[in-house]
């Protein structure tokens, strides 16, 4: 029998965060969502609002708050390069002082806390697959540097907290994740791709496309992420939850065009910065201690994710209609 608990989940208006709250909720859990709301959308929690266990409070864990609370998921951080290069003092705040101010509540009132870290922390891996002993190729003074950093900073934080204070924590390493909700704009490569394709614009390709990513549906994320959470207290982390099968960009962007049915043309352009060349995470620790692997495949997860832009696309061009006919 499932013991219903007040959970917080920080940035839980965002993608990742919206299915995690919806999934509490479905297993009986109070939530409390916050969030700033700067790359979150309301339609993402819209369907929940109703839900007498749904709180919604708009706050920036980069200042304290005091809430009773069983459980913290830490998801507060823009985490696509558009937007956490948009303000990157902002970002490297959320990350640092959103980390403290969320080990402090935790302390206080004792709950188990579970922080959102990411694959960038390993920077441009010298180690292929990544492994959690691996401790990252990050340049520390690039554009992408406030994440990569702060989110490193704040697993130090953790760590820290946990030998210092003996506070239950749980970190997570999450690699590329795909699925509806995904905003729009966010720079990702899958939501640029399918967006792209849809409208029949060039598909965008830095580089050569030979780089590597490996994609893992949102549902499969969330669900590697409660585990996590509910695993023993000497389930620590780091864990690497992600997709381990390996794809080229180039192969991502065919395999959308071909089940778009679009006739975008592919325009190759001139690498970013510090991007990574590869991305793969190994996930013997996830299958080890949270018997925990992604099911979804690229081509059904994609599906999906194409079926929601699909409809996202759809209603934006009714509001225009309505809006020259008005």
């Amino acid at each position: 029998m499932h013991l219903q608990k007040r959970v917080l989940v920080t940035g839980g208006y965002g993608f990742l965060g919206s299915h995690l709250c919806e999934r509490l909720l479905a297993q009986g859990d109070n939530v409390i969502c916050l969030d700033n709301f700067f790359t979150g959308a309301r339609t993402n929690v819209e369907h929940l609002m109703s839900n007498k266990h749904f709180e919604l409070i708009r706050h920036d864990v980069t200042f304290p708050i005091y809430l009773e609370v069983d459980q913290i998921y830490n998801l507060a951080c823009p985490a696509s390069p558009i937007h956490y290069q948009h303000d990157p003092v902002q970002t490297t705040k959320t990350s640092v002082h959103g980390a403290i101010n969320m080990l402090g509540l935790a302390k206080r009132v004792k709950a188990k806390i579970l922080q959102a870290s990411t694959s960038e922390v390993y920077g441009d891996p010298n180690v292929h697959p990544q492994t959690e002993d691996y401790w990252g190729h990050v340049n520390p003074i690039c554009p992408r540097s406030c994440y990569d950093e702060g989110k490193r900073c704040a697993e130090t934080l953790f760590f820290d907290y946990w030998r210092q204070h003996k506070l239950r924590i749980k970190v997570m390493r999450i690699f590329n994740t795909y699925g509806p909700r995904m905003n729009t704009n966010d720079g990702r490569v899958v939501s640029n791709f399918i967006v792209q394709a849809l409208l029949g614009q060039d598909i965008t390709i830095y580089g050569e496309g030979s780089q590597t990513r490996s994609f893992c549906y949102v549902d499969d994320l969330i669900d590697g992420m409660m585990r996590l959470m509910a695993s023993d207290d000497d389930v620590t982390g780091p864990i690497n939850i992600g997709n381990p099968n390996e794809f080229t960009i180039l192969q991502l962007a065919t395999m959308v065009l071909d089940m778009i049915g679009s006739r975008s043309k592919l325009v190759k352009m001139p690498l970013p910065e510090n991007d990574p060349r590869q991305r793969q995470p190994n996930i013997s620790l996830a299958k080890k201690h949270l018997d925990w692997q992604p099911t979804t495949q690229l081509k059904e997860g994609l599906g999906k994710t194409i079926k929601y832009f699909e409809n996202l696309l759809s209603e934006s061009r009714t509001r225009e209609l309505l809006l020259q006919k008005a």
